[in-house]
């Protein structure tokens, strides 16, 4: 396996007890780093637990099905891929799943080796340079990165270009600490001219807009001796 991806995180989520087996050994033989659950209220929980790099789950499932969980993790982690694995073989099913965001879906029965070569392909994508998103929804806020429209609770607000720009970065990277260096330089371009104090005052501006108590942020959080943090 690709260096690169070696270690990564897979949480699997399937209750057919032969079929998880089966596929936590071949990726253990990958090398990824694997958990298994067998139900969605424990797939949720494990994701908030601990953020994998890809869930590969099924979708019929006891109690939570694995449409609601992948919902869970696209509207939590919205970086995180979704594998779907599926019995059922109306296209409707494959269509559905795809529109409601899961980035790729395998027909039970199906070849482990397929499956891994499905979950490489999804981690290069991942392990790619980032995309900002135009549209980014976290908490209560609506942000069109775009276009510099922020809306919290349905209250719009407007962003500046270094405000939508460092908000961007941010969300980019999001999880990673981020240093006020690399703002300095990604955002407005490291004129002499400025110091990481212009950070540190846009990212005030920024709580005021987004946070509920901007004085305890949520979302945009203080790594000291670093920079900052961005959290959903």
């Amino acid at each position: 396996m690709e260096s690169n991806l070696s270690g990564a995180d897979v949480l699997v989520v399937e209750d057919d007890n032969t079929i998880a087996l089966g596929l936590v050994a071949a990726l253990e033989h990958e090398r990824f780093e694997v958990r298994h659950v067998d139900n969605g209220e424990d797939a949720v929980a494990a994701v908030r637990d601990r953020t994998p790099d890809l869930v590969i789950s099924d979708i019929m499932l006891p109690g939570i099905d694995g449409l609601q969980v992948m919902r869970t993790v696209k509207s939590e982690f919205p970086g995180v891929p979704v594998i779907m694995l599926t019995a059922r073989t109306d296209e409707i099913d494959r269509v559905m799943g795809l529109e409601m965001g899961a980035d790729d879906y395998v027909t039970k029965p199906f070849s482990v080796r397929e499956v891994i070569a499905r979950v490489k392909a999804r981690l290069r994508e991942r392990t790619a340079e980032p995309r900002t998103p135009d549209i980014f929804h976290f908490g209560n806020v609506k942000v069109d990165l775009r276009r510099r429209v922020l809306w919290k609770d349905g209250e719009e607000s407007h962003l500046t270009t270094h405000e939508a720009g460092t908000l961007a970065h941010l969300i980019t990277h999001r999880g990673r600490d981020v240093s006020r260096d690399e703002l300095l330089e990604q955002v407005w371009g490291y004129t002499a001219a400025l110091t990481t104090r212009t950070v540190d005052n846009q990212i005030l501006k920024l709580r005021k807009k987004i946070e509920d108590v901007p004085g305890q942020p949520r979302h945009i959080l203080t790594v000291h001796g670093t920079g900052y943090r961005f959290e959903a």
